[in-house]
């Protein structure tokens, strides 16, 4: 069921029952993968009907620099890019990447920071939709312009310092893969290792083998376990990975976990090895743990 606020997932039948009504909610593609290829290809190809492609690197996002890979969007920007696709004020948004779930979570955390609270992911995404048999449509649509409005920091967000202060407060999770998270290799940025104190919650530990998030009860005990409970009952948990795209789908876990609106750190790795002032930790950590190795 697509809801009018808070976090919600929408399964295939539902979505296909709601595109059948008389007032269907926008749909919107963002297949998107780290080093290509363009997700507007496999969207022209096929999509759901009356889908609209939004580019994660280019509409919902900033320029990458100093703030990361994938930084917060201009608002204005991101009004013009959500308003072509045919975002209405208060209207539910649908939104789907090709199943793995990252892209459209990102879109999911990025339309709640901008005040739009009615938006539901897609569960299991393209694939699921295609697996059931639903019918797709070639090239592009053109909408009807929209009229939302972005009013940016609906949704809390986290900078170097404050992600810093949550490793040690709280508990900071680390999104990517044990093996960039113990600093054993790096593909993508620059410096290996993690952010002091931060905990590795892979990402895929939160899905099942067809990339669908795991029930509620099962993310709860991911998170639980990974908080070691060493700290307060409630931990204040927060997200990081590479750039931002991963950990938003960790902090839709950690909504449907029972932890609403955790911080996201929009910059995450990306932005913090971009000063080589702030320290990076390497090896295994536990919650209040401060014996793995660090260097400058």
């Amino acid at each position: 069921m697509v809801l009018t606020g808070g976090v919600a997932l929408i399964d295939v039948p539902t979505l296909a029952g709601q595109l059948a009504s008389g007032d269907p909610p926008t749909l919107i593609d963002v297949r998107w993968r780290l080093g290509g290829p363009p997700g507007l290809e496999g969207y022209l190809a096929g999509h759901i009907p009356t889908a609209v492609f939004l580019d994660l690197d280019t509409d919902l996002c900033g320029p990458p620099g100093a703030g990361g890979r994938h930084p917060l969007p201009d608002p204005a920007a991101l009004q013009e890019r959500l308003r072509a696709a045919g975002v209405r004020a208060g209207h539910p948004v649908v939104a789907y990447d090709a199943g793995d779930g990252m892209p459209a979570a990102r879109l999911w955390w990025t339309l709640r920071w901008a005040g739009h609270e009615a938006v539901a992911v897609l569960d299991g995404g393209l694939a699921a939709w295609l697996a059931d048999g639903q019918a797709t449509q070639v090239g592009p649509v053109t909408p009807e312009p929209g009229d939302v409005v972005v009013d940016p920091g609906h949704m809390p967000i986290l900078d170097a310092p404050a992600a810093a202060r949550l490793a040690r407060d709280g508990v900071l999770l680390d999104a990517r893969a044990p093996v960039r998270y113990r600093g054993e290799a790096e593909p993508v940025d620059p410096v290996a290792g993690h952010i002091p104190g931060a905990v590795n919650l892979p990402s895929s530990t939160l899905v099942d083998d067809s990339g669908r998030l795991r029930p509620p009860d099962q993310l709860r005990e991911a998170v639980q376990a990974a908080a070691q409970q060493d700290r307060a009952s409630t931990p204040v948990f927060g997200a990081y990975c590479g750039s931002g795209v991963t950990a938003a789908q960790t902090v839709l876990a950690l909504e449907l976990a029972g932890y609403p609106r955790s911080p996201l750190y929009v910059g995450s790795w990306s932005e913090w090895v971009a000063d080589a002032s702030r320290p990076v930790a390497v090896g295994e950590e536990r919650v209040g743990d401060d014996t793995a190795g660090q260097r400058p």
